[in-house]
């Protein structure tokens, strides 16, 4: 069984804030439909001043999907300014990973290429928030569980 400790350092609780601002800073145009349509109408002048090709204009169901994933991320992004925790970090990580899949996934379908922009940052704080995650696991077998919130007991 392989051993996972948390980082248990000042500077990990500094990158989970840090990455929670980024969220906050850049996720908070999504969360409301008057917002997405600035963020949207500026991701595509960006697209096009870069030579890229525009975001394509959404239509209801897009704009409802990114407005319920900006308020979860807003929320989230909260959570971790508020209470960061080590978990927290792991699981912003992991999710991050996930989100970095499914960028380049829409990339290499044929979206923006402004979606790269997003990647890029994404699959940094993925790293800056897992690998010390890694780097605490061992190959010792073990019997306590998966540390949740450091000072709690379960």
């Amino acid at each position: 069984m392989i051993r996972v400790q948390a980082p248990d350092n000042r500077g990990y609780i500094r990158r989970v804030r840090a990455s929670a601002w980024y969220d906050l800073v850049v996720t908070a145009g999504f969360a409301t439909p008057w917002t997405f349509t600035l963020a949207h109408d500026a991701l595509s002048s960006l697209a096009v001043a870069l030579g890229w090709s525009p975001v394509p204009q959404p239509d209801t169901w897009q704009t409802l999907y990114a407005n319920l994933m900006g308020s979860v991320v807003v929320v989230w992004a909260a959570l971790r300014i508020l209470r960061p925790v080590p978990l927290h970090g792991a699981y912003d990580g992991a999710a991050r990973l996930l989100f970095s899949l499914w960028m380049a996934y829409a990339a290499a379908q044929g979206a923006s290429q402004v979606v790269w922009l997003f990647f890029g940052v994404e699959a940094v704080w993925a790293v800056v928030q897992l690998l010390p995650w890694l780097r605490g696991a061992h190959a010792e077998p073990s019997r306590e569980p998966v540390p949740h919130l450091r000072g709690r007991s379960r």
